[in-house]
C-alpha cells in the first residue's frame, strides 16, 4: 500500500505520544521513521516501529530520558544517554558535534547508555543537509560470529560516512554484516531470496535464504576476516571513549539490544576546503563513476546514498510504500493506545 508522508507521520507521531512522549519529541521520532521509509529502508523504518513500541512497554527505552553531558575536553564530549529514545539520543548528540565543529572545525560525541539509533543513515542526512561532513557508528548486541567462529560475539555495528553536496549528499550507511538483520527480516517478510550470499544455514553453507541465516545467526561480515577486525575496533572506541558498554557486555548483561555505545564525528568541510573545490572534486568523481561500462545493460552505477535520495523523489511523487501486514500492525497499536 501507498501512504502519503503526513498520513504515516501522523499515525507514527500518534503512537509515541499515547506512550508518553511529549509532542515535540513524537513529532522528531515519528519524521525520522518516515523519512527512513520514504528513503526506501522500511527495515529500519516502519517495519521496526512496533519492536521499538514493545521495548517502550518492557521498559527499555525510557520515553521521559533526555541524554547528558557527563565531560568534556576540547572538541571532544562524553555523553550519557539514560537510556532515552535511540532516535532522539542519536539526533541531539549529532546536532552537539555540528556545534563543536562550528567553533573548533571538528566536533566528535562520544554517547554511552544509549539505545538503538534506527537507521545510521539518518544522522549522516542530517549533517550533510547543513553542510558538514560527517562519521558515526554504533555497537550492537552480539549478533555477529568472528571471522573464523560458528558462535555470534561481535556485533555488525553500522558505519556511516557523509558529505555535503548541493546537487543531494553523499552518504555512505552500511552494516558490517553483508546485510543488516532489518535488510534480512524484510526480505523475509517479501518472501523473497538475498541478491547475494548474506550468511550461513545450518548444515554452514552459505545461503541466500534469509529464514536459513536467522536461524543460525551466522551473518557473513564484510570483506570477510577485514569486516570482522572493522567491527571489533569500532565497538571498543565507541565503548571506550563513552565509558559505556561494549558489545560483549551488552551480550552478558541483556537478551536485548539496548544500553549501547556511538560516537558521532562532525567536521566544518567548507571551512577546512573551499566550498567549489569540494563541490569539483565530488561532482567529478561522480561523473567519472558514471562513465563506468555496466556490467549489466542499463546497470545505474551509483553513488553512496544516490538510491536514497532517488526513492526520496518518488515518494514525495507518489507516496510512501508500506507493507500491508505491517501497516495493520501499526494501526493495531494506534487503536489499542486509545
Amino acid at each position: 500500500m501507498k501512504l502519503t508522508y503526513d498520513e504515516l507521520e501522523l499515525v507514527l507521531r500518534q503512537i509515541l505520544v499515547a506512550h508518553g512522549l511529549n509532542e515535540e519529541d513524537a513529532a522528531i521520532s515519528a519524521g525520522i521513521f518516515a523519512d527512513t521509509t520514504a528513503d526506501g529502508v522500511p527495515s529500519h523504518g516502519v517495519n521496526r516501529f512496533p519492536l521499538v513500541i514493545s521495548y517502550i512497554k518492557m521498559g527499555f527505552i525510557d520515553v521521559k530520558a533526555k541524554p547528558e553531558k557527563v565531560s568534556s575536553l576540547g572538541a571532544i564530549e562524553k555523553w550519557k544517554g539514560n537510556l532515552g529514545m535511540g532516535n532522539l539520543n542519536a539526533t541531539i548528540c549529532m546536532n552537539r558535534a555540528m556545534e563543536l565543529a562550528k567553533e573548533y572545525g571538528i566536533g566528535a560525541v562520544a554517547l554511552g547508555n544509549t539505545n538503538h539509533w534506527m537507521r545510521g543513515g539518518s544522522y549522516g542526512h542530517q549533517a550533510a543537509q547543513k553542510g558538514f561532513a560527517a562519521l558515526c557508528w554504533t555497537n550492537t548486541m552480539p549478533n555477529m560470529p568472528a571471522w573464523g567462529a560458528k558462535d555470534r560475539r561481535i556485533g555488525n555495528n553500522p558505519l556511516v560516512i557523509a558529505l555535503p553536496r548541493e546537487g543531494g549528499e553523499m552518504v555512505f550507511d552500511a552494516a558490517l554484516a553483508q546485510f543488516s538483520y532489518g535488510k534480512i527480516e524484510s526480505t523475509k517478510l517479501a518472501k523473497s531470496q538475498l541478491p547475494f550470499p548474506g550468511g550461513y544455514d545450518e548444515q554452514g553453507n552459505l545461503t541466500t535464504d534469509p529464514e536459513e541465516i536467522m536461524k543460525t545467526w551466522r551473518v557473513l561480515p564484510i570483506g570477510f576476516w577485514k569486516g570482522s577486525g572493522l567491527s571489533i575496533v569500532l565497538d571498543l572506541l565507541a565503548a571506550t571513549l563513552a565509558e559505556g558498554n561494549s558489545t560483549q557486555r551488552v551480550g552478558k548483561l541483556y537478551k536485548d539490544e539496548y544500553d549501547l555505545s556511538q560516537f558521532f564525528v562532525a567536521i566544518d568541510i567548507y571551512r577546512a576546503t573551499n566550498r567549489e573545490v569540494v563541490e569539483s572534486l565530488l561532482n567529478d568523481t561522480i561523473d567519472d563513476l558514471r562513465q563506468s561500462i555496466p556490467v549489466e545493460p542499463g546497470q545505474d552505477i551509483r553513488f553512496p546514498g544516490e538510491g536514497s535520495l532517488a526513492k526520496r523523489a518518488k515518494s514525495q511523487k507518489e507516496g510512501i510504500v508500506v507493507d500491508d501486514s505491517v501497516w495493520k500492525t501499526i494501526m493495531e497499536l494506534r487503536e489499542s493506545a486509545k
